[in-house]
């Protein structure tokens, strides 16, 4: 078990920052490492109130995610390598938000229901079927994985109306 102090030193990257605009590479391994680093993922969501944190959120180009959306009385995970398989094909709006572009919370269009596949951190192969707020944030985080935003899935002139709110946001980076 790490102590608090050791993963306190992990930081988020915002908006602007080079990071989230990668496409992570695939985790080949399950190692302690990897362990850790979910342990901190999942203390940075509660450090910062956030219910869904892709490895590149806080400087880790590498697939993983963590979501806990027990206050909502979902499920707390975390994904290694995780894809999309298919959707429900609809579109419905949701309100989102993210913990690398704080302060900004736009309706997203997305399909209501979804497949994913997966492996746990024990290495196991999952699929998971998820609908609502969870295949929300699986969306959102499998986004950040890809290097794109929530911000890039609005339309062009809201995207603009923003544009003085996420230039504040990226010198978040610099502090």
């Amino acid at each position: 078990m790490k102590q608090a102090t050791d993963i306190d030193h992990y930081r988020l990257a915002y908006y602007g920052s080079d990071i989230l605009r990668k496409v992570a590479p695939e985790v080949k391994n399950i190692d302690q490492g990897v362990i850790d680093l979910i342990e901190g993922m999942f203390h940075v969501m509660r450090r910062d109130r956030g219910i869904g944190l892709a490895a590149p959120q806080i400087h880790v180009s590498k697939k993983i995610l963590t979501i806990n959306l027990e206050v909502y009385r979902g499920p707390s995970i975390a994904l290694i390598n995780p894809e999309i398989l298919g959707d429900s094909g609809d579109e419905v709006p949701y309100e989102e938000g993210c913990l690398s572009v704080p302060g900004i919370m736009k309706e997203v269009l997305r399909p209501g229901e979804i497949s994913v596949r997966g492996l746990t951190t024990e290495g196991k192969e999952v699929q998971i079927d998820a609908d609502g707020l969870f295949a929300r944030v699986l969306q959102h985080e499998i986004d950040h994985l890809n290097g794109i935003l929530f911000v890039d899935r609005l339309e062009d002139y809201v995207r603009k109306e923003l544009t003085s709110e996420l230039k504040k946001i990226k010198k978040l980076n610099k502090k």
